[in-house]
């Protein structure tokens, strides 16, 4: 049962660029019935502007962070904060969460530089914050490994909002991080919702995929996205598909 079981947004009509949003102007009723929730569409279709309203809403630093990483405080960061957020309304069950874990792969660097200054603050090297992730700064790993060494220390029990993890991640490091959803959603201990691109993160057994387009927001199956027919039929004839590119 997840933690966040409904979301519900009115029909938008703020005089902002919220209202041009076709998925989400008319509103949404959201029912959210498995531990794992996979966002899909068009870069633009709103999937991540739902997504951090819904991390605002949750408390969580919307450049990456749980309840206690204060990146928005950073000057670089004032006045970052989510418009939808007001809007939203969730159903908890049995009670709200306030465990868990807001990241973007596009500003992992600034939360790696994040980690970096609490770490050289510490003074007491037994036990420093970089421990938690890895035991070295995340920008002496690769982006890959950094990404994963987040998810294996940090991911313990809470919501995980995530927004295309799979930016930094290997098709073997997808399959790897496929297993830390399965080892921690299926002890009941937390909940994912992840915006993607990946054709292979949406096959992740029994979740549930929700399609973002103009016409709104509604349940599919990974068979009906376009991530997994367009993917299936351009590897099963690259040639064809690169054939039709080139000549036009």
């Amino acid at each position: 049962m997840p933690f966040l079981s409904q979301i519900s947004l009115p029909p938008l009509q703020d005089g902002t660029y919220l209202q041009h949003i076709q998925s989400l102007n008319r509103g949404l009723q959201l029912k959210l019935k498995s531990n794992v929730t996979f966002f899909v569409g068009e870069n633009g279709s709103g999937k991540s502007t739902l997504l951090e309203g819904i991390a605002e809403q949750c408390g969580f630093s919307l450049r990456g962070g749980n309840r206690n990483h204060n990146l928005n405080t950073a000057r670089l960061f004032e006045d970052f904060e989510s418009p939808l957020a007001a809007y939203l309304k969730f159903v908890w069950t049995p009670r709200r969460v306030n465990k868990g874990f807001f990241m973007r792969a596009e500003s992992f660097f600034n939360f790696a530089s994040y980690i970096d200054e609490l770490a050289a603050e510490e003074e007491d090297e037994e036990d420093n914050i970089l421990k938690a992730y890895g035991g070295k700064s995340l920008h002496e790993q690769s982006h890959g490994e950094s990404f994963l060494a987040l998810f294996n220390n940090q991911f313990e029990a809470g919501i995980y909002i995530l927004d295309e993890p799979e930016a930094a991640l290997s098709p073997g490091r997808i399959l790897a991080f496929m297993s830390v959803i399965h080892q921690l959603e299926q002890s009941g201990r937390a909940q994912f919702l992840i915006a993607t691109h990946s054709p292979m993160l949406i096959c992740y057994p029994g979740a549930s995929i929700y399609q973002f387009d103009y016409a709104g927001v509604r349940q599919t199956r990974y068979e009906d996205t376009e991530h997994f027919y367009l993917t299936k039929s351009f590897l099963n004839n690259p040639a064809l598909y690169l054939r039709h590119l080139m000549d036009e």
